[in-house]
C-alpha cells in the first residue's frame, strides 16, 4: 500500500474585477496563495486560492499581507481622488449648462415678439456653448490633480512592490 502524504490548506476567495484579475492572482502569490480556480460573476471575477498551513513564516507572510491590503487601498483611493473633485464639478457646471439651455429654449417657445425669440436664441446658443467647454474644463482640473497627486501615488507603488518583495523573499527563504 502507498503512503500518501497530508496537506492541510487553508482557503480565500477574492473578488476582482476582470482587467485586475492577473494583477490580484500576483497579489495573492507573493503571500503563498495558490490560484485553483477562476469564476465569472457579476462585474467580475472570484479567485479561488489556497495555502498550506505548514508554510514557513505563515504569520509574517499574513502581517505583511494585511499592510499590502492597505497599501493597494490606498493607492486605488488616490486613483479615485484624482478626478473626484473635476467630475463634481463637471456635473454641477453640466447642470447649470443645461438650465440655461433650457431657459433659451423655454424663452423662444413662449416668445410673443422678436426681442424675445431673439434673447431666447441667444441664450440657447450660450447654454450650448457652456455645454460643449464642460468637458475640455473637466480634463484640465482632472489633469491638474493627477500631476499634484503623482509624487503620493509613486510613494504608494513603491511600498506596495517593496511588500510584495518581501513576501515573495519569504516564501524563497530569503531574509529581508
Amino acid at each position: 500500500m502507498q503512503e500518501r502524504d497530508f496537506v492541510c490548506y487553508e482557503y480565500k476567495t477574492v473578488t476582482a474585477k476582470a482587467q485586475e484579475q492577473t494583477r490580484a492572482a500576483d497579489f495573492c502569490e507573493a503571500f503563498g496563495w495558490e490560484l485553483t480556480d477562476v469564476s465569472p460573476s457579476f462585474g467580475g471575477v472570484v479567485l479561488s486560492l489556497r495555502r498550506d498551513r505548514k508554510l514557513r513564516h505563515r504569520q509574517e507572510l499574513g502581517r505583511l499581507e494585511r499592510q499590502a491590503e492597505g497599501a493597494a487601498a490606498e493607492l486605488k483611493a488616490l486613483q479615485r481622488k484624482k478626478t473626484r473633485g473635476a467630475k463634481v464639478f463637471a456635473w454641477l457646471f453640466g447642470a447649470a449648462a443645461a438650465l440655461v439651455f433650457g431657459g433659451g429654449m423655454s424663452l423662444c417657445m413662449l416668445a410673443q415678439s422678436g426681442a424675445a425669440l431673439a434673447g431666447g436664441v441667444l441664450l440657447g446658443l450660450a447654454g450650448a456653448a457652456l455645454c460643449c467647454v464642460n468637458y475640455p474644463i473637466f480634463c484640465k482640473l482632472a489633469a491638474k490633480k493627477a500631476e499634484a497627486l503623482l509624487p503620493a501615488i509613486d510613494r504608494a507603488e513603491e511600498k506596495l512592490a517593496l511588500l510584495l518583495e518581501k513576501g515573495d523573499g519569504l516564501l524563497r527563504g530569503e531574509q529581508f
